[in-house]
């Protein structure tokens, strides 16, 4: 391994990557109040950090990692560890300025989201293409690793690909689906949420955002594709837009299509996690498209929909306004819907 181009690369790419304090003012605190913890690390060490990282006024409630993704000082980092709308945010630079940031647009649908400093001389990252790495290649993650080691640097390799995982903010939260995550061994601790996964050649090509709990050296990262898509719809129309079908769906195998009277290898079945539950969200993109309750669909676009292929993963590409053309099998006929997707309001 070249020793000199590992350094070479932080050298180069640490100046884009910003720590981010998560504080909360002084007169805002009640009794009773208890900082949220982080959706996908654990808590961090807030006792242990010293007083003078945040103003006199403000109480320190964790912390987080970023990177410049746009000269104007837009700074990407994960949704959640911007999530609570009574703390302050404050972005640390590696030269050392401490610069306010607020809260320009998250990805409803992805981990992501964008900030805003006032700063017009900062350096973005380059980045990379997440669908081109190698299993086994080298990579660097960086961030505020427990919110106290500012600027940490961590080396391994891409331990998988593809990999897709269920996150809680607590236990009782909802869980949010991630896919197409790139896995790595390089070490990722709490803290290190929002910061970037950079290959020797200087790229970007993830946002680091979970690790695995009671397992060794499994971070998961989010592509890159997605933050620089994110990144067009802010510049382009001044927030993240993210589509929307309004389907509830479970994808089922041949065997069950066949039970279901189907002739075909699968699909989305349309139905409801219960039964107060709607399959099909009233006056959604698939309600207006005439999509019902029990219709089995085969395929989008002319792709089969699999658990490989799901409709996550075609929203994950598509785009806001985009019409869609669904095979869906419904009373023992094959039929042609076409649907155009909306705006995802939240």
């Amino acid at each position: 391994m070249n020793e000199q181009k590992i350094t070479g690369t932080i050298r180069e790419t640490m100046p884009s990557v910003v720590s981010i304090l998560l504080s909360e003012h002084l007169n805002k605190i009640t009794r009773d109040h208890h900082p949220a913890a982080y959706p996908f690390f654990p808590a961090q060490h807030r006792s242990r950090v010293k007083a003078e990282m945040v103003a006199e006024n403000h109480t320190y409630a964790g912390g987080g990692s970023g990177f410049v993704i746009h000269e104007s000082g837009l700074i990407a980092t994960n949704k959640h560890v911007v999530s609570d709308p009574n703390l302050d945010y404050t972005a640390v630079l590696d030269d050392g300025r401490r610069l306010p940031a607020r809260i320009l647009s998250v990805d409803p649908l992805n981990d992501v989201a964008i900030l805003k400093v006032d700063a017009d001389d900062l350096a973005p990252v380059s980045f990379g293409d997440a669908s081109s790495l190698l299993l086994g290649e080298y990579v660097l993650a960086i961030g505020n690793a427990l919110g106290v080691f500012k600027n940490t640097v961590s080396l391994g390799i891409v331990s998988g690909l593809s990999r897709s995982v269920s996150a809680q903010a607590d236990p009782s939260a909802p869980p949010h689906e991630l896919r197409g995550l790139i896995q790595t061994d390089a070490a990722i601790n709490p803290g290190n949420s929002g910061g970037p996964l950079v290959t020797l050649d200087g790229k970007v090509v993830g946002i680091n955002s979970a690790l695995i709990n009671n397992a060794q050296n499994i971070g998961l990262a989010i592509p890159i594709s997605a933050v620089a898509r994110d990144l067009q719809e802010l510049l382009e129309h001044g927030r993240i837009r993210r589509p929307y079908l309004g389907l509830r769906y479970v994808i089922v195998g041949k065997k069950i299509a066949g039970e279901l009277g189907a002739n075909v290898s699968g699909g989305a079945y349309v139905t409801g996690e219960s039964p107060h539950d709607h399959g099909v969200l009233p006056n959604s993109p698939a309600d207006k498209a005439g999509i019902r309750e029990g219709d089995l669909i085969a395929m989008c676009d002319g792709i089969p929909l699999t658990e490989d292929h799901t409709f996550q993963d075609v929203l994950e590409s598509a785009q806001v306004a985009q019409t869609l053309e669904l095979s869906v099998w419904r009373g023992g006929k094959d039929r042609t819907i076409f649907v155009t997707l909306e705006e995802r309001k939240n």
